[in-house]
């Protein structure tokens, strides 16, 4: 029975990947409730014990040595006690066996369908427990199967959907492919724990370069801020730590190695390192790279909410450049400009180079009049 049992508990622990404690917790479980059903009641006290030496299980009603019995249930008299075992006294427990004679092959076929579902039970806190604590850290996926836009992975023996939504468009999946995913949340919903990862979130490339660059795993050099483009382009904030470090340098690497390992992992996307600066205007002119920005302006520094109106009020600048430089910092389709308003959190507005002095003095007698006001 020994080694049949261990071995089956052994399979099962290696296929549902679970503690082993917890199986045999659920097989001892799921056999207590199928004797209720067919021998018992559900308000008896019933203890399994799976033993080497027996067949299959030993099955024990618990109850309470008493003067006066009130409740068969939990309770069995003095006298009758001393009949199963020598020496109790009143307010000691005793453990009765009540196994039935073949008893074995019934309660397996009873306890058969509790058994399932305290597997899967087990299975989801396992899993639950095994990604909890893992929130915010990457993970090695392998692409299992692709039915459409669903994309099924298989990470560490569990099988893990890739939304639509979090794939990057210009990405190709098949079966065996191996990449990154971020894992953004471990959610209890009622199917059990799902595992939400991504593969466009901005955190992810932050991750991947704490893991290929050593300034940044050892926090040396801070990535403060992340904007992406999934799959076509992010632009990167970082500052210095250690001021004798140069940020943007150890992030790409002599001619590139540090950072084409996070453009490869990314399917080739474009990753811009910029360093970090307080100044808003010195870092927008940065983000906006590589178009030459002449000035910026900052209408609003703060965000805040219109008492007049109720509306929220965005951080916006004026940004101005020459004619010439206009669609670079622009973009194509927008891309830098948007990238740069996300990285700085501020709404950008765009104007040729010429307009600069009258916006600055129009802005200036606003403020004035404000002012008096």
């Amino acid at each position: 029975m020994k080694a049949q049992f261990l071995a089956a508990v052994n399979q099962i622990c290696a296929e549902k990947n679970i503690p082993e404690d917890l199986v045999v917790e659920a097989v001892e479980s799921a056999i207590a409730t199928a004797y209720r059903k067919d021998y018992g009641n559900r308000d008896q006290e019933i203890k399994v014990i799976l033993r080497d030496d027996v067949d299959f299980a030993t099955i024990l009603l618990i109850k309470e040595v008493v003067e006066t019995v009130e409740d068969e249930n939990f309770e069995i008299s003095l006298a009758e006690a001393k009949k199963l075992k020598k020496g109790v006294a009143i307010g000691d427990e005793i453990e009765i066996d009540v196994t039935p004679i073949g008893y074995g092959r019934i309660a397996a076929q009873a306890a058969k369908q509790v058994i399932l579902q305290k597997l899967n039970e087990a299975e989801r806190q396992a899993l639950f427990s095994r990604f909890k604590d893992r929130e915010g850290e990457l993970l090695t996926a392998l692409v299992s199967r692709v039915e459409g836009s669903q994309i099924f992975l298989e990470i560490e023996k569990t099988t893990v959907l890739l939304p639509q939504k979090q794939q990057m468009n210009n990405e190709r999946y098949f079966p065996g492919k191996r990449m990154r995913v971020y894992l953004e949340q471990v959610a209890q919903t009622t199917k059990g724990p799902q595992l939400q990862v991504s593969r466009t979130h901005p955190l992810l490339v932050k991750k991947l370069l704490e893991e290929e660059i050593p300034e940044v795993e050892h926090g040396d050099v801070e990535v403060v801020a992340v904007a992406r483009d999934p799959g076509f382009r992010s632009k990167v904030a970082v500052r210095a730590i250690d001021q004798k470090i140069d940020p943007v340098g150890a992030c790409i690497g002599q001619r590139g190695t540090r950072i084409q390992p996070v453009m490869d992992e990314l399917g080739g996307e474009r990753v811009d390192i910029i360093e970090w600066n307080d100044d808003p205007g010195i870092l927008i002119a940065r983000t906006l790279q590589p178009a030459e920005i002449g000035n910026v302006v900052i209408v609003n520094a703060e965000e805040y909410t219109d008492e007049a109106t109720g509306k929220k009020v965005k951080k916006r600048a004026a940004v101005f450049v020459d004619e010439a430089q206009r669609a670079m910092a622009i973009g194509k389709k927008g891309q830098n400009i948007r990238l740069a308003s996300e990285l700085t959190g501020c709404e950008l507005d765009m104007y040729n180079a010429e307009e600069y002095e009258p916006f600055k003095a129009k802005l200036q007698e606003l403020m004035g009049s404000e002012n008096e006001a």
